[in-house]
C-alpha cells in the first residue's frame, strides 16, 4: 500500500474511531489517538511496553508504561482495540471503521513475527463451546478464540 493510503486509511480510521467514542459520551484525546496510531501502524500484536518505545521515538516525549496501560484499558473498552491473553500484547480492532454489528472475534496469532489477523466465529460454535465448558463444571468468562499459528510468511522462511 502506498504511504499515501496508509496515511488516509489511518485518518479514516482515528475519525471513525473518534465518531464511536463521542457516541459512547467518552473523550478520544490526543494521547489516547497517537497510541491508537501507534497500535494501528505496528500491524501486529504488540505490548504495552513497546507502544512506550513506538511513543517516545515517534513524538520525542516519554509515555510511562502505566499511562500506556491506562490508554490501552480505554481503548479497549470502547472496542477499539483488543487484548490478546495468550501473548499478553493488543492488537487495533480491524473493524473500527465498519458500522455493521460484528461476531465474536477469533484471533490467529503467528507465534513467530506476531502478526494478527482477526476472523469472525459462528455464533453457533461459541455455544457449542459453552455448552462443553458448562458440562465441564466450569463458567466461560470470555468467548474471544486466541490461536497460537504460523502465517503463510513464515511457513515460506521456514521452508
Amino acid at each position: 500500500m502506498s504511504t499515501k493510503k496508509v496515511a488516509e486509511n489511518l485518518l479514516k480510521i482515528v475519525e471513525r474511531a473518534d465518531e464511536k467514542c463521542k457516541h459512547m459520551g467518552v473523550k478520544l484525546t490526543t494521547k489516547r489517538k497517537q497510541v491508537l496510531m501507534g497500535l494501528v501502524k505496528s500491524e501486529k500484536a504488540i505490548s504495552a511496553y513497546e507502544l512506550a518505545d513506538y511513543y517516545t521515538q515517534e513524538f520525542e516525549v516519554a509515555m510511562p508504561p502505566m499511562s500506556v496501560y491506562r490508554i490501552l484499558d480505554f481503548l479497549q473498552q470502547a472496542q477499539l482495540v483488543h487484548k490478546l491473553n495468550i501473548a499478553n500484547k493488543y492488537v487495533a480492532c480491524s473493524h473500527i471503521t465498519c458500522d455493521h454489528a460484528h461476531e465474536i472475534p477469533q484471533f490467529l496469532i503467528c507465534s513467530k513475527c506476531q502478526q494478527v489477523e482477526e476472523i469472525t466465529i459462528k455464533k453457533s460454535i461459541i455455544e457449542n463451546l459453552q455448552l462443553n465448558v458448562e458440562k465441564a463444571g466450569f463458567r466461560l468468562l470470555s468467548p474471544q478464540l486466541e490461536m497460537n499459528c504460523l502465517c503463510e510468511h513464515c511457513m515460506v522462511d521456514a521452508a
